[in-house]
């Protein structure tokens, strides 16, 4: 089984994710938005250069308005990258330009981004919206397996860590090869060959532990592949130490190479099975909160925002399910005609809206915001302080979709059963 994410890699996930649906959202009048990605090891003043080569051209551009805001937005990129001395070791991403707010009105925005895998392009582009594809493919990436690929004669092992496929370490077996020997020599020959294969697949368990074992905790799983039988051997006869062997993904995977180009068939004929586990443990752990949910009022579940906040923060949530599309803000406002206070838990889109209504008490002036914090980092702040574990669960699933849509996004199993809140709760949705 896979390991499930730690709670700070979830919330950098989620919050990158939702950094891209914000810079994603911004759409310009004309192609007035900039973006530009800088890999490590790119020369800033080549960068620099460029974008001086591309100020000067923008001068040649027929709109007034567009040319003044494209301008703007070369030159406020500058400014930006003089701020750093040399590219960040995973490389930067820019996204600055004038962005629509209706009634023929736009605002600057500018966005500074640092991924969380290393850029492999440099990239210019001006247009309507932000270009974000190099980051999104970063998105779904899962975090940290183990890759193993070896026959009798060779073994390579290594990670990988998003998409990126890195090959560790590489040896060669001293198996002998077959021979023509016949009669009590080629007896003595096999018995030769079968202690030479015993002692080589010890020392791939002996790298595997040295390798796998101080990363046990993040490993997600360990990928076993190889051509013929040795895969299956090696690891039905126990070589590796018996925490990695828990973690190896059954089927093992035929491959036609052992070397580094060997991970990479690995990785390819792996990733279906990979996305099918990600997606078997998110929907292993909804059905096990709508189990719950079924139940009576002993069911270790909690749905609702009120009762998931108590169950936080009375310190009974085991497991908190978040699903990846929650977009909201847990804001608090305050009337400065009556001084009426009040929280509201809203989707982003509605935030602005409560802000410039009149105030739901006296009716007079629009409220002010006093103060805001995404939802689900706050859900993730009180998780934590809790000792409760969080899942990001996807949408992809059945499962995700009923936790987004019939549960607002957010449900939570206990460690012991709470009594039920007297909000009135939807009813639980029959299993699919």
């Amino acid at each position: 089984m896979p390991a499930t994410p730690e709670p700070d890699t979830q919330l950098a996930r989620y919050t990158f994710k939702r950094k891209m649906d914000e810079i994603g959202a911004a759409r310009g009048r004309a192609t007035e938005l900039i973006s530009l990605f800088v890999p490590p090891g790119k020369q800033l003043s080549d960068v620099m250069a460029y974008l001086r080569n591309e100020y000067a051209q923008s001068s040649n551009i027929k709109s007034r308005t567009t040319r003044k805001n494209v301008m703007w937005a070369i030159e406020s990129l500058m400014g930006r990258v003089r701020q750093f001395k040399e590219a960040p070791k995973k490389g930067v991403a820019f996204f600055v330009g004038s962005k629509a707010v209706g009634a023929d009105k736009s605002v600057p925005v500018t966005f500074i981004v640092e991924p969380p895998e290393p850029l492999n392009t440099y990239l210019y582009r001006c247009d309507s919206t932000f270009f974000l594809d190099p980051l999104l493919e970063m998105i779904h990436e899962p975090e940290l397996w183990g890759l193993i690929v070896l026959d009798r004669a060779e073994v390579t092992l290594g990670f990988l860590r998003g998409k990126r496929v890195e090959a560790v370490r590489n040896k060669q077996s001293q198996v002998p090869s077959k021979h023509g020997r016949g009669g009590q020599s080629q007896h003595r020959f096999e018995r030769l060959i079968e202690h030479a294969a015993h002692d080589f697949f010890v020392r791939v368990g002996e790298m595997s532990n040295e390798l796998f074992l101080p990363k046990k905790d993040s490993l997600k799983g360990i990928l076993v592949g190889g051509p013929g039988a040795t895969k299956d051997f090696f690891v039905k006869e126990g070589f590796l130490h018996y925490e990695l062997q828990q973690k190896v993904v059954q089927p093992l995977f035929d491959t036609g190479y052992t070397d580094e180009y060997g991970l990479k068939e690995l990785v390819e004929r792996a990733t279906q099975t990979l996305h099918g586990l990600e997606i078997h443990d998110e929907k292993r752990l909804v059905q096990r909160f709508l189990n719950e949910v079924r139940k009576s009022e002993a069911g270790l579940a909690a749905y609702g925002e009120s009762e998931v906040l108590g169950a936080l923060e009375a310190g009974a949530v085991d497991t908190l399910l978040v699903s990846e599309g929650l977009r909201k803000k847990r804001v608090h406002f305050r009337c400065s005609s009556c001084g009426h206070e009040f929280t509201r838990t809203l989707p982003d889109a509605e935030v602005d809206k409560v802000a410039s209504a009149p105030c739901p008490k006296c009716g007079g002036s629009p409220p002010e915001i006093v103060s805001e914090e995404d939802y689900v980092e706050q859900l993730f702040r009180k998780a934590e302080g809790s000792g409760a574990s969080v899942r990001l669960v996807s949408t992809e699933s059945e499962e995700g979709e009923m936790l987004s849509k019939a549960f607002a996004g957010v449900a939570a199993i206990l460690r012991y059963p709470m009594p039920r809140g007297s909000t009135a709760r939807p009813s639980a949705p029959a299993p699919g």
